[in-house]
Order: C-alpha cells, then sequence, then structure tokens
C-alpha cells in the first residue's frame, strides 16, 4: 500500500474518531474501525474516480453524513 492511500487512512480514522466523540458514542475496537476506514477510503477512491474531486473532501463529506450506530 502506498504512503498516500495510509495517510488517507490515518485521516478516515481521526474523521471517525472524531464523529464518534461528536455523537457521544464509544469507538469500537481498533482493527473495526480501520476497517471501516479501509472502506470509506476506498469507496471515497471509487467515488472520485466516477465524478472526480478530492479524495480528502469525499472522506469529510462521507464521515459527516454517518448515521450513528
Amino acid at each position: 500500500m502506498g504512503f498516500l492511500k495510509n495517510q488517507q487512512i490515518k485521516a478516515a480514522l481521526r474523521l471517525l474518531a472524531w464523529q464518534y466523540e461528536r455523537t457521544g458514542q464509544a469507538l469500537p475496537e481498533r482493527a473495526r474501525l480501520e476497517a471501516h476506514a479501509r472502506q470509506l477510503v476506498a469507496d471515497a477512491h471509487r467515488i472520485a474516480r466516477e465524478r472526480g474531486g478530492n479524495v480528502l473532501a469525499i472522506l469529510k463529506e462521507m464521515v459527516a453524513t454517518l448515521r450513528p450506530r
């Protein structure tokens, strides 16, 4: 995995942690949170390929629209 993708996953982890904290939810276990972040990054790359745009901006938008589980 490349350096940029690792950085994007780390950013997604921080965004997810912030979102959980903001909504008052407990953080899930690290492995589950990391899997969720990897899926978000993969989805953001797919969206960026289809319609263009910045992957980080797409990630921010995706995390902001997450619903509490």
